[in-house]
């Protein structure tokens, strides 16, 4: 099978080919400070006729996920998921542990990656979890490799993401839950091209934390936590030739919402 031979310099297409479907995934943003974890995510939609497809799944109380991929691969692996927890709470009477969860999803993901008739799952996981360590973001992928992350994104474009992440990882640590929302939306953003920019419409974010089960925020639900944003200043310069282009007769001084940009 295709899926299991190595190529020359040890590497195997098929598993490439499913972590490229996680990079063309629309992109989400996971992080944490000390009480609790934040998962944002940019929903896409097919058209201007469909609505826009879920990108964060409740998984237990103290657990989602978010996802970039093929949405059918990840349903599967979020009922796994349920399945396990559920299991946890009647055997053991208490939640499954996060850590644990993402050990059960590497083995399973690793079965595809070594089996004749089968394909790697073509999607990546953001999971955020609480537990009595403390809030967690793990990033699984198409590979069966899981990581321990303070914060990470994956996606399309998610590298300006991560750029971001990097530059303010040191803070998060320390940020109330509206700070550290903040901070997933504005790096959530940097994945976004110039002209667009985030919406009720196209945001869900995720939150759990101490004393806080899994919530997700979806539609209107959203707007509290945009209000803060100020406007993007690609945007902003956008927005100022477009007048210039529909007045050009018109002079600069008289329009009041002109501002001079530097391009």
């Amino acid at each position: 099978s295709t899926t299991t031979m190595s190529q020359y310099g040890g590497r195997i297409h098929q598993i490439e080919y499913a972590m490229e479907a996680v990079k063309q995934g629309s992109a989400t943003v996971g992080l944490k400070s000390r009480t609790h974890a934040v998962l944002v995510a940019l929903k896409r939609a097919q058209s201007e006729l469909a609505a826009h497809q879920k990108k964060i799944l409740h998984v237990d109380e103290h657990i989602g996920i978010s996802i970039a991929g093929l949405t059918a691969d990840a349903r599967l692996l979020c009922n796994f998921m349920r399945q396990e927890c559920l299991d946890s709470r009647f055997v053991f009477d208490r939640p499954l542990p996060a850590s644990r969860l993402v050990t059960l999803i590497g083995s399973k993901t690793q079965i595809p990656t070594q089996r004749y008739g089968r394909r790697p799952y073509g999607v990546g996981l953001l999971i955020a979890g609480y537990d009595d360590m403390g809030p967690h973001i793990f990033q699984t992928c198409p590979s069966a490799n899981y990581f321990d992350c303070k914060a990470m994104s994956i996606g399309a474009r998610s590298q300006s993401a991560r750029t971001y992440l990097e530059r303010h990882m040191d803070t998060f640590l320390d940020c109330n839950l509206n700070e550290l929302v903040r901070h997933g939306l504005l790096g959530l953003r940097e994945t976004l091209p110039a002209e667009q920019d985030l919406t009720t419409k196209n945001v869900s974010i995720g939150i759990v934390g101490k004393d806080m089960e899994f919530t997700i925020y979806d539609d209107d639900d959203v707007a509290p936590f945009l209000v803060g944003l100020e406007e993007r200043p690609q945007r902003k310069v956008r927005v100022d030739l477009e007048l210039l282009w529909e007045n050009p007769e018109k002079p600069l001084q008289q329009r009041k919402s002109y501002q001079p940009q530097k391009l």
